[in-house]
């Protein structure tokens, strides 16, 4: 079966960048030649680099390359998506630009009054000794309705594309936004109203996404002043060797801050990277829990790590704790709620959806994920999901802002 859907998803593939092809360059073109040539070069290579730039961080290449390959072959990622949704939509445009009437040139043309010949004169054109007028060079045609149709469809694509992916880049690179939440729990004491934790996942450092943009994060958080901050995974796609440098700002974190894995620290050495936040300053949660003052943080491992014996464990977190004491998760996965509510915790925060990152990603999320982003309700257990604060493969999200959100807890005895 893997291999029959591995066969389907490359047919498609295939299909869809001919058609790309097609629209883009043969369409516009008046027959073989150099534009078409380039055309299937830009699109056979912009995958080749695409493929080669997920093997690499994958395959553990050296970090060099990785970088050489992650831009443009990421950003080939992103650019593909919405050049093939800009062509399909202007699909729909199509048939009715061709059915515009065409311009006529000299519709109304004056009539020349002829003026009377005296008898016996010569017309001037046939005067002695005056060469007849030769007809001047013929203008050259014009293109076709077809053809001038499929040039401005397929120029409109291109801006729309190019226009949305450089957008979206720079969202992402400018940092996150500070998102504000306030979240009333039944069992949290009036002393501890307005209590803020400072909400933080999938940053996904890497061969992108650097020292500097962990920088921007830890002063965005700083800056909101919060009681704690939770890191809820994917922190980083490589290895602390290659992007050590790169996470060392986090121990500029002024709150007490807490860590728990996402599914990419087992890509890239969970063991390793729970060691180094911990040098860093932030404490690990690894199927664990701290008694806070007003309630209980706890965390989960993530799913991920079962593949090597180090899975969540709800038990071992959660199953001698006062059930009268209020109690926060910190999960990577919003599916991992249902675990959650068996074990009556009163709000889990995750990550990992990005919000769909690129739209309509959004659909793909909420396919397999109970929440895609924001404050839902399970039973009695509230689940708050960000959007996270940086961005996996492609550096750009299109209808899902990065966010830091700020859970305010709200204690409903206040």
């Amino acid at each position: 079966m893997i291999i029959v859907f591995a066969l389907l998803a490359l047919v498609v593939l295939v299909a869809a960048n001919w058609y790309l092809w097609r629209r883009l360059f043969r369409d516009t073109t008046r027959g073989p030649g150099l534009v078409r040539r380039a055309g299937a070069v830009a699109i056979a290579g912009g995958w080749v680099l695409a493929v080669g730039a997920l093997v690499a961080e994958r395959g553990g290449a050296p970090f060099w390359l990785q970088q050489v390959l992650a831009w443009p072959g990421f950003l080939w990622l992103a650019l593909s998506v919405y050049l093939l949704l800009a062509v399909v939509a202007a699909e729909v445009v199509r048939p009715l630009l061709r059915r515009l009437p065409k311009r006529r040139t000299g519709a109304v043309t004056a009539v020349r009054q002829e003026e009377p010949v005296p008898a016996g004169a010569v017309p001037p054109k046939a005067a002695e000794g005056e060469p007849e007028s030769s007809p001047g060079p013929e203008p050259a045609p014009e293109p076709s309705r077809r053809l001038f149709v499929s040039r401005v469809l397929a120029t409109a694509a291109a801006t729309a594309a190019v226009g949305t992916v450089g957008y979206g880049t720079y969202g992402v690179l400018r940092g996150p936004r500070v998102k504000r939440v306030t979240v009333p729990l039944a069992k949290l004491p009036r002393a501890a109203h307005g209590y803020r934790i400072a909400v933080v996942s999938d940053i996904h450092l890497g061969p992108i996404l650097g020292r500097d943009f962990a920088q921007k994060v830890v002063d965005t958080v700083n800056a909101t002043q919060p009681d704690i901050v939770a890191v809820v995974g994917d922190l980083v796609d490589g290895s602390v060797k290659n992007l050590g440098p790169a996470a060392a700002p986090l121990s500029r974190l002024t709150a007490p801050s807490y860590f728990v894995t996402g599914n990419h620290e087992y890509y890239s050495g969970a063991e390793q990277w729970v060691e180094e936040v911990r040098r860093l300053g932030l404490h690990p949660l690894e199927n664990a829990r701290t008694e806070l003052p007003w309630f209980d943080l706890a965390g989960v491992n993530d799913l991920a790590g079962e593949s090597e014996g180090q899975g969540p464990d709800f038990t071992k977190a959660l199953g001698d704790r006062d059930p009268t004491r209020a109690c926060v998760l910190l999960a990577h996965q919003p599916v991992q709620i249902h675990e959650a509510v068996k074990h009556g915790v009163d709000l889990q925060l995750s990550g990992h959806t990005h919000g769909g990152q690129l739209w309509p990603g959004n659909l793909i999320a909420a396919a397999a994920n109970p929440t895609v982003a924001g404050l839902d309700r399970y039973g009695d257990t509230q689940l708050y999901v960000s959007r996270g604060a940086g961005a996996w493969g492609p550096p750009t999200r299109v209808g899902a802002p990065s966010d830091i959100t700020v859970i305010e807890l709200a204690s409903t005895r206040a």
